[in-house]
């Protein structure tokens, strides 16, 4: 004979209340307010009773109760452009950590660099009722749209509201003349570069610092060289492909970020060519995969997890004093040499 237990579905406990809180620890509701946020005063013993009777209770403040009652909350916004990207993930990491200890929850976002996806993401932040965004913008559109809503924003690694909303980059313009000086103090005088666009902060000045450092090492930019690579590895790697097939081949490559590296580097291979022997590489932000392969890749680096706790920390300034004027900030970038460039092969 088959016995069958039953029992009753568990039951859904009633959620403890701040009046719950109050009469565990004898005190009034408002003195339980002012204990947990630490907004108005409360004597220390009384603080703990408090804390004590809301940790044993299991109490959880209704966020958005709060929000409700002050029109806005302790949530910050971070819309980023694509997190299979590990720039952004870095990014991304070192904003949650940074609002983390400014006591913010942060609501995250990908916008998969579709203009939709967002501003579905930040029609989303405002109805939300958040603190401030940090946004890696897609055009300007989202800032003025955030602005126009009261909201505090600040652009992160490219800026298209300069003047009118805070940013926090970095030295672009610095990290690519650098790394292209690299390539021509080594003797080689066709370098290509390998960008994913000219139109945006990142692009147009790590454009700008390729041809600096043409002009001051007294070479002649040639067009072919300039590679429009589209905005993922297979584009780049196609476009490499391309290029490094033919006859007239450059003996450099400086790839303006990590995805277009990781694209270049996969033709090189693909074709049979060595680094740094038949062809030079460098990077611009040093990705985790460019020490780990053989020969390891020199980069420009960026402190991209600092990059995205500068944000927040520039976007918590300008919650506290909304009133003051915007502020760009400019973090240093440097070139780390590694294995993949040489002198260029001997004709």
């Amino acid at each position: 004979m088959t016995v069958e237990r039953r029992s009753a579905p568990l039951g859904r406990s009633r959620r403890p209340t701040i009046k719950d809180v109050a009469e565990a620890a004898g005190v009034s509701r408002s003195t339980v307010s002012r204990a947990l946020t630490g907004r108005g005063y409360a004597a220390s013993d009384v603080r703990e009773r408090v804390l004590r009777a809301a940790a044993e209770l299991g109490y959880v403040p209704d966020v958005m109760a709060r929000t409700l009652k002050q029109q806005v909350s302790r949530s910050v916004g971070v819309l980023v452009s694509d997190l299979r990207n590990p720039f952004y993930a870095e990014l991304a990491a070192g904003a949650s950590r940074e609002a983390r200890e400014r006591g913010y929850t942060m609501v995250l976002a990908d916008t998969s660099l579709s203009a939709e996806a967002e501003g579905e993401a930040a029609e989303a932040l405002v109805a939300l009722r958040v603190a401030g965004v940090v946004v890696t913008p897609n055009s300007s559109a989202v800032s003025t749209y955030l602005s126009s809503h009261g909201i505090p924003v600040v652009e992160v690694d490219r800026q298209f509201a300069a003047g009118s909303t805070d940013g926090v980059v970095v030295g672009n313009r610095v990290g690519a003349r650098t790394a292209t000086a690299h390539l021509v103090g080594l003797g080689h005088r066709r370098i290509a570069l390998f960008i994913d666009e000219t139109d945006w902060t990142t692009g147009y000045e790590r454009y700008q610092g390729y041809l600096e450092a043409l002009s001051a090492g007294g070479i002649k930019v040639d067009p072919e060289l300039v590679v429009s690579s589209g905005w993922d590895v297979t584009g780049a790697h196609r476009r490499a492909l391309d290029m490094l097939r033919g006859p007239d081949r450059p003996t450099a490559v400086f790839a303006a970020n990590n995805v277009l590296a990781e694209g270049v580097w996969r033709a090189i291979g693909e074709l049979g060519l060595r680094v740094p022997g038949d062809i030079s590489l460098v990077a611009f932000d040093d990705a985790p995969w460019m020490s780990m392969v053989s020969p390891q890749v020199s980069a420009v680096s960026q402190d991209t997890f600092n990059l995205g706790a500068t944000a927040v920390r520039r976007l918590d300034e300008r919650i506290e004093r909304p009133e003051s004027d915007s502020v760009t900030t400019v973090l240093n970038v440097r070139l780390v040499e590694r294995e993949s460039t040489a002198p260029p092969p001997a004709l």
